[in-house]
This record gives C-alpha cells, structure tokens and sequence, in this order.
C-alpha cells in the first residue's frame, strides 16, 4: 500500500516543533559563557582596576580558546546524530566518547604548554606592568579547568546529536549559579583576590563536566557502549574536527583583522566598533541557535537515509533564519537610539557608530542565511567545504578592511567590509546547499 503524503502545512509545523524544541534551549546555554566573563569581572572589578585589567586580559584568552575548539561540540553534534537517525544509539554514544576522549587529550596538551608560558603570553598580549601579574595568576588557575571546558564542549556536542538540548540548558544555568557563588565565597569570604576567582571557575567549569559525563555515562550503560578510548575512533574525531578548526580560525582571523583596522582610524572608531561588535556578536546567538538545531536536524535526517526530509528541514530553516535575521534588524533600528548611551555618553561615539548600526540592522537577514546553512552543512559532515569557503572569505574580505583606513569612510566603510564578508559567506554557503553535494545519506559520511 503507498503510503500518502503528508500535507505541506503538516510537515511544516512538524519541522517548526522540532526547530524550536532544540533552539530555544540551546540558546539559553549559549549565553552561558557571556555570563561567566561578565560575572567574573562583575565580582573581580570591586578589587580594583589592575584586577580587572588582569582578569581582561585572561579571559580573553580562554573565550579564544573556546571558539577554537569549539569543532569538539559541532563535529560531535554531527557524527552523533547521523547514528541516531541510524537507530544506533549505541554507535552514537561510543561516537561520543571518542570526542570526549579527544578533548582531554586537547586539554592536557593545552595545559603542558600554557602553564610555563604564561608570564610570555600575558605580555604578549600587551598586558601592563600593574595588570601582568594579576593575568598570570588567574591564566595559569584557570588552565586546569581548561580539559573540563573542553569535555563539556565535546559532551555538548553528544547531547545536541541525541537531539537534547534541555540538558546543557540544565547544566549552563548551574554552572553559572555555582560559578557566581564560589567567586564571592572566594575572592571575599576566604580572601583569596583574583585568584578565587580563578579558583571559582575551575570549580565550576568541573562541576559542569561531572554533570554531563554522569548523563553520557549512563547512556552508555543503558545501550551497551564501551567507555575505553578507542585509537581509531579518537583519530577520527580528529579527521572530522581538523576542518572545521580551519573555519574558526579563519573566522577569528577576521575578526581580529576588522578589530585591528578600528583601532588605526581613531579612538571613537575603535570604542564604536567594540561596542557594535558587542551587539553583533549577541545577535549572533540568537542565529546560531537555529543553526544548532539544523547540526541536529540535519545529521538525523541523512543518517535515517532520507535525503528529502533533509531538504526538507533545510528550506524550513533557511525561511526561519530569514524571518529572525529580519525581526532582529527591525529591532535593532528601532533600539539604536536607546542602545548606544548604555555604553557611553560621548556624542562622538554615537555619530561614528549609527551609520554601521544601521549596515549591522539591514545585514541581519543575510546572517540568517549564513547561520542556518553553516549548521546545516556542519549537520551533513561537509567540514571540508566549509574550510575552503571560509578560507574564500577571509581573502577577499582582508585586503578590502585593511583599504578602509587607505581609502576612507571610517567605521562605516569598516562595517561595509563586515557586510560584505557575510555576503560572501552566503553565496558560497547557498552554492553549496543548490548543488545537493551535501546530501550523503548513511550512519557515516
């Protein structure tokens, strides 16, 4: 008997449920670690201010290393659930070991070479006499906790391929509960200064791992998988995370480009930019929640062999990235004259910065686009592709920012470049989703 289809508007709302179901969690933990910073130096800002220059100068280094090995999650969100579409949650819990394992290994080797280069790294950060030390101290505690920062990522990635994203919801807001309390309990009540802080979050951030490997633990007994690391298996995760390591560098390489050019057109340009950049990088959040749930969504689908649900997904998607990109530029149009004096009173700033605001507000469409196809095509294993397409990115948006300062047009024409970028991303992201390449149905890629 051929079974009938369902109807377009059922197996939109189908996809709807299962996008919000995943992205609205996932979004609560993504600001997880925001808070952590913003918590620190909330608390380590009333020791005073070379604290808090230290502290600026450390946690600048460990959100770097958050996005860099932020692959551990995505390649682990990939792998994992194309086996459950599979209906092998048994493969996809070991799958998830391996990318456990992987990230202690990572960790321990981070550990090996920052703890006796930390006093180099400070100061090559441009950290000041007053400050370094205060930098060294919380840098060389906090990198204990750097393996735990790691397997919650990689644990992060297991839940989100079993199609949960409550947990690390779960897990996030305790972690940055206990975080706030060791910090006061530490810096104040054992006296402890810059260094219970540090303390406070190495505690937490093991905290937060116990809790996701206890859940990963006794999936693993529950369908039989094995625990021990497993050589090939651990190589593996390797292979898969080793390009999407190239996408994030290149992706901070921008970043770091657009930072650095703000900086040559003047301090206005540069305080604009950071404070724009800030909102960016929220906006970014909300996008990258749904792109999350297409990592999911997507390596489910290809793994239970249905190429058309995945197409399927990935339109929905795409029109939910689209809708969001323009609901969140509306917003911003409307709260820019509300935003800016949050940050600052100087009507400098604010001349220099509403003109990008508005690029950022008209862009957020297009950053829809970019979001939703970037999980999607992470979802489908097609790290390669977004490896190269990045690298593509990067050289045309370089010598386009380091113009600006040559050409003129100041933090606008900056943000022009911004927009430019994300252009760029969404043709060659959108090339790639027309061409169909990405659909490779199978419990592996």
């Amino acid at each position: 008997m051929t079974q009938t289809p369902a109807p377009p508007g059922a197996v939109r709302r189908r996809h709807d449920r299962e996008i919000i179901g995943l992205a609205v969690p996932a979004f609560g933990a993504l600001v997880a670690e925001p808070l952590f910073v913003m918590a620190d130096s909330a608390i380590v800002g009333h020791l005073g201010t070379a604290q808090l220059a230290g502290l600026g100068v450390a946690s600048a280094l460990l959100t770097t290393a958050v996005s860099v090995f932020v692959f551990l999650a995505y390649a682990t969100t990939a792998a994992v659930a194309r086996r459950v579409g599979a209906g092998d949650l048994r493969a996809a819990i070991r799958q998830g070991m391996d990318g456990i394992w992987l990230a202690l290994l990572i960790g321990a080797a981070v550990i090996a070479v920052v703890l006796p280069t930390a006093p180099g790294i400070v100061e090559l950060f441009g950290a000041s006499q007053t400050a370094a030390p205060y930098a060294t101290t919380y840098l060389r505690i906090s990198m204990l906790g750097v393996p735990a920062m790691l397997v919650v990522l990689a644990s992060t990635g297991v839940l989100r391929g079993l199609q949960d994203t409550r947990t690390p919801l779960s897990v996030a807001v305790g972690g940055f509960a206990a975080n706030a309390v060791l910090n006061v309990g530490l810096i104040y009540g054992a006296d402890l200064g810059i260094a219970g802080s540090a303390w406070g979050t190495v505690i937490a951030q093991c905290g937060m791992a116990a809790a996701y490997l206890y859940v990963v633990v006794r999936g693993a007994r529950l369908h039989g998988a094995s625990l021990r690391p497993d050589a090939a298996g651990i190589r593996a995760s390797a292979q898969a995370g080793v390009p999407l390591l190239v996408r994030t560098l290149s992706l901070r390489a921008i970043l770091m480009i657009a930072t650095a050019v703000a900086a040559r057109l003047g301090d206005a340009d540069i305080a604009a930019h950071q404070i724009i950049l800030s909102l960016w990088s929220l906006l970014a959040f909300a996008l990258d929640a749904i792109a999350i749930a297409g990592q999911a969504i997507i390596g489910r689908y290809l793994g239970a062999g249905d190429a058309q649900g995945a197409r399927e997904a990935c339109r929905r998607m795409v029109q939910w990235g689209i809708s969001t990109g323009v609901a969140l530029g509306l917003l911003v149009l409307a709260a820019r004259p509300l935003f800016l004096p949050l940050f600052t009173s100087d009507t400098a700033v604010h001349r220099t910065a509403l003109p990008a605001l508005v690029l950022v507000a008209v862009s957020q469409p297009v950053c829809g686009v970019v979001f939703v196809l970037d999980g999607v095509l992470m979802g489908a294993g097609d790290g390669p592709y977004l490896a190269r397409a990045m690298l593509l990115t990067l050289a045309v948006f370089a010598p386009v920012a380091l113009l600006v300062p040559v050409l003129g047009g100041g933090l606008t024409a900056l943000w022009a470049a911004m927009t430019l970028m994300m252009t760029v991303r969404m043709l060659t992201l959108w090339l790639r989703s027309r061409s169909g390449r990405w659909v490779v149905t199978g419990a592996t890629r």
